[in-house]
């Protein structure tokens, strides 16, 4: 097991840069599947839950190489069309795989997906869209056994919520189907449109991605194509957390500052001084920061909910009481907890967390509750009062390209070491 130490009251100076996008890394990971001969993403980071993709890939038949950040997929020896439940259970987001499998192969076998345990995130929606493309689905012992007769094809859908995973998963089943698909609330996600940027180049025909209907014209077949990942924005938004919790002045570089609409007024809300450029965003803390009236968690171009944890870390240090109010996913609030620990003061009642705000947190041992909550952890320990012992860090590591790395340059006091506990 390893753990991180993390000696806080430091503030951050300096520049850091924002590798490849995990939620966008994963669904185009699954998209490969579709494409016949070669593909080539970069910027795809060293992630666990990225791994365990390409561990998915490898065992459907696929050859899978990585050199740096560059990750070369070939299909040409894809022979199963079932995922084991020791593959789907290593992450959520494997479901995403579900119509990329069954569009190539015909029909697919896959468990009920792992990953952070957030509450119910049904993919009824991803079963019921893909049910009326064509596919036929048949639930038995926690495995979705599908199968379809020849090419799926294309439909009128409209979802209930602007699902993220089940807009990857339509885009992904559509692009192969005979005739159009035509999607309304879709999600509207920046990694929504690098899926569909990414379909497109290798033949699809794909268009509306980033607005509220898309529109997909099937295609016999797909091939492979070179591809650079988006910048992940929600590690830069943990970066910035970072950086107004302690007190810092940091240049957060390799980002898309468009993406973070939803964030950057909060930071501006909280005392920072934000400057945008093409590619970076500079942040400059007040002395204390100030609390933030209201975060509401909501759907793309709204405040992600991915960001909530790492901001409620600044805000356990801000002046005044700041309201979160959780809209996607309920249990988002476990890392609350863990603040309490460090001497944050925090109220739950249901989706809505109360933060009052403390002159300082003080360090202590604490547990990652999940990816997100793991990252707020991190910012709290980088402004608490001495030591903070950080264990679990395997939730991290599914989203953060070694963390401590990155963050050290910054003049943050961080190790990461093995721990016998």
């Amino acid at each position: 097991m390893e753990r991180l130490m993390i000696t806080g009251q430091v503030p951050l100076k300096g520049e850091v840069e924002v590798h490849g996008a995990k939620n966008s890394s994963l669904p185009l990971l699954a998209a490969a599947v579709l494409c016949h001969g070669q593909t080539v993403l970069h910027n795809c980071p060293d992630l666990s839950d990225v791994a365990a993709a390409c561990e998915i890939l490898s065992y459907l038949g696929c050859r899978v190489e990585r050199e740096g950040r560059t990750v070369l997929i070939d299909t040409e020896g894809i022979c199963r069309h079932s995922v084991p439940d020791s593959l789907m259970r290593e992450m959520r987001s494997s479901i995403v795989f579900l119509g990329a499998i069954a569009a190539r192969m015909g029909r697919a076998e896959l468990c009920f997906p792992g990953g952070c345990e957030l509450g119910p995130r049904p993919i009824d929606l991803h079963l019921s869209a893909l049910r009326k493309l064509g596919l036929s689905i048949r639930e038995e012992h926690g495995n979705l056994l599908c199968r379809t007769d020849g090419r799926m094809t294309g439909t009128s859908l409209s979802l209930s919520f602007p699902s993220v995973g089940a807009t990857e998963n339509i885009l992904l089943a559509a692009a192969t189907a005979q005739g159009r698909t035509i999607l309304t609330n879709a999600a509207r996600e920046p990694e929504i449109v690098d899926l569909a940027g990414f379909l497109n180049q290798c033949g699809a025909r794909i268009s509306g991605a980033g607005e509220g209907t898309i529109v997909i014209d099937g295609v016999e077949t797909l091939h492979g194509c070179e591809h650079r990942v988006i910048p992940d924005r929600i590690v830069a938004a943990t970066f910035l957390s970072c950086a107004a919790c302690t007190g810092g002045d940091v240049l957060v570089k390799q980002v898309e500052p468009a993406h973070l609409a939803g964030v950057l007024p909060i930071f501006e809300e909280m005392g920072c001084h934000v400057r945008c450029y093409a590619d970076a965003v500079h942040l400059k803390a007040p002395g204390r920061l100030r609390a933030v009236k209201d975060v509401r968690t909501m759907p793309y171009p709204g405040f992600p909910t991915d960001a909530q944890a790492p901001i409620m870390a600044a805000a356990a240090v801000a002046e005044g009481t700041s309201v979160f109010v959780e809209n996607i996913f309920e249990s988002r609030y476990k890392h609350a907890a863990e603040l309490t620990r460090m001497g944050a003061r925090i109220k739950l009642e249901g989706k809505v967390a109360l933060v009052e705000g403390v002159p300082k947190l003080s360090g202590a041992e604490v547990f990652c509750t999940d990816l997100r909550g793991g990252a707020a952890l991190v910012a709290a320990g980088l402004c608490a009062e001495g030591t903070t012992i950080l264990r679990e860090i395997h939730h991290i590591d599914r989203g953060y390209e070694r963390i401590e790395e990155a963050l050290r340059p910054l003049g943050a006091q961080i190790l990461r070491e093995d721990s016998t506990f």
